[in-house]
């Protein structure tokens, strides 16, 4: 077996979690009162040019404050500790929460859409465009610092209900960039249709971004595995120890930001319990460093000696054989 240093990975992983779950938690307020600041701005400056484009950033926005609340109370339900009727903890309320801002995601688009349409159809001057520049630009640093933060907490929690929020945000930067290019050209340069068309564009985004994650919730929802390269890790690191002779049974699944790996390892049926148990505590504890946040369950198997030449055995209780195969 290595050598290697004795941690208390459970006791790290605790420190490591309660700091995470307080950038979650404030990643989730700083997302409501952005939006509920973009918001008003962008009413004003919609109310003042009779803008499309300011319009679908709007709406984009009234929606991102729905998500946002949305991300806020299922982020703090999905942080509440595992309890007698929750075995498993609350973590699926985040790849929930995450369906429910697609849904608002693809509302919006099919809005942006029409309105766009209508407006190509139907053309109207813009009014003040240099107002509705000056708004636009302060809600595109207002998005970007948000976006910012956003992205250092997903990479600290792995947490999908954020990463979809920040979706509608990084949608809002993109569309905010857009409107002012539009506000600029409908304006000062007269190019009206640039207006309806961008709205268009922006709504095909908000849609394709849309797509990606709804497929990532609906693989948390049903257990899918993890990725290949990770379940080859997993068992690189378990086969990395000379006393496991093989690994079987390997089953993954994540739920929120917790991952769960059930694994039989096979040992040589002369080993110890002693040293068999040291083993596989310490699989346990590889495993659970190389993916932060896991639960990992192994299960001892004891083989025959020949059991590594591949040669069929004969099982002491039933009397079966096996067969590495």
């Amino acid at each position: 077996m290595r050598d290697k240093v004795r941690i208390d990975p459970v006791k790290a992983l605790g420190q490591a979690n309660r700091k995470d779950h307080r950038l979650m938690r404030a990643a989730t307020y700083a997302s409501a009162a952005t939006a509920t600041v973009l918001i008003a701005l962008k009413l004003i400056a919609w109310l003042t040019t009779d803008s499309v484009a300011i319009l679908s950033s709007l709406v984009d926005s009234l929606l991102d404050l729905v998500a946002s609340l949305v991300t806020l109370f299922a982020v703090r339900h999905a942080l509440v500790p595992a309890d007698a009727e929750h075995r498993f903890g609350h973590g699926k309320a985040e790849p929930l929460a995450a369906l429910t801002q697609v849904g608002f995601i693809a509302a919006s688009a099919v809005l942006l859409v029409l309105e766009a349409v209508e407006r190509l159809v139907t053309p109207q001057p813009i009014q003040q465009t240099e107002i509705g520049m000056s708004v636009m630009a302060v809600s595109i640093a207002m998005t970007l610092a948000l976006v910012m933060f956003q992205r250092f907490v997903i990479a600290r929690s792995a947490s999908l209900a954020i990463e979809a929020d920040s979706v509608h945000y990084k949608a809002d930067l993109l569309a905010n960039l857009g409107v002012l290019g539009a506000l600029i050209m409908a304006g000062p340069l007269g190019i009206g249709w640039v207006d309806p068309v961008f709205a268009i564009l922006v709504a095909g985004y908000i849609a394709h971004s849309a797509w990606g994650i709804g497929v990532e919730s609906l693989n948390m929802l049903m257990d899918r595995e993890l990725p290949e390269d990770d379940r080859e890790r997993i068992k690189e690191i378990a086969l990395g120890y000379p006393d496991v002779l093989d690994v079987h049974d390997l089953r993954t699944r994540k739920s929120g930001r917790d991952i769960y790996i059930q694994l039989h390892l096979d040992f040589n049926g002369i080993l110890s319990l002693n040293r068999i148990h040291s083993v596989t505590d310490a699989v346990e504890n590889e495993i659970m460093e190389a993916f932060p946040g896991a639960e990992v369950i192994a299960h001892q198997d004891p083989v025959a000696e020949d059991f590594a030449d591949g040669i069929p055995v004969e099982d002491s209780e039933t009397g079966s054989e096996k067969d590495k195969g």
